[in-house]
């Protein structure tokens, strides 16, 4: 169990990076912060050693999607239906790329999980393969055809990095 300045520390340096994943990937705020809650108590109760701060945010980064897709395959919240559809807004900084983000968030999870990371979160392929468990070939792949994918849904070449 980590101690009280560790939490803290975690929590205020990885807290904005946590719920953005957690936002991109559960589309709505209440269960965002259910999930952010779990994962900082999944790093409370771990006793993972981390070598330096960067295998510490990749750890938390891993256990953050990980919690994201098994809150998505819970039962429950599979075959329960909204009583009302609140129309809630994205991360502030995301606002003027409303239908960008709509596009990523619309790709298949193979390429969402490395397209997200690479240009919201600023990763590298290498960084992508280590967190998602791929090697840093498949993750170009992954980002060649994510791209593809967005110019079709998006229209047009002014897409390119």
């Amino acid at each position: 169990m980590r101690s009280e300045s560790e939490i803290n520390h975690a929590v205020e340096t990885y807290s904005d990076m946590i719920r953005r994943v957690c936002f991109y990937h559960l589309k709505n705020q209440a269960d965002t912060e259910d999930v952010f809650q779990n994962v900082f108590l999944k790093y409370m109760l771990s006793s993972e050693h981390f070598y330096d701060s960067e295998h510490e945010k990749a750890w938390l980064l891993r256990v953050s999607i990980n919690a994201c897709k098994d809150y998505l395959k819970n039962f429950f919240r599979r075959n329960v239906v909204p009583l009302e559809m609140l129309n809630e807004t994205e991360a502030g900084e995301y606002e003027n790329d409303h239908e960008v983000l709509e596009a990523v968030l619309s790709l298949p999870v193979k390429y969402k999980d490395a397209v997200y990371l690479h240009y919201y979160e600023g990763y590298s392929a290498a960084e992508i393969g280590n967190i998602l468990g791929k090697k840093e070939n498949t993750v170009y792949s992954l980002l060649s055809r994510g791209r593809m994918l967005l110019r079709k849904k998006l229209g047009g070449d002014g897409f390119d990095e």
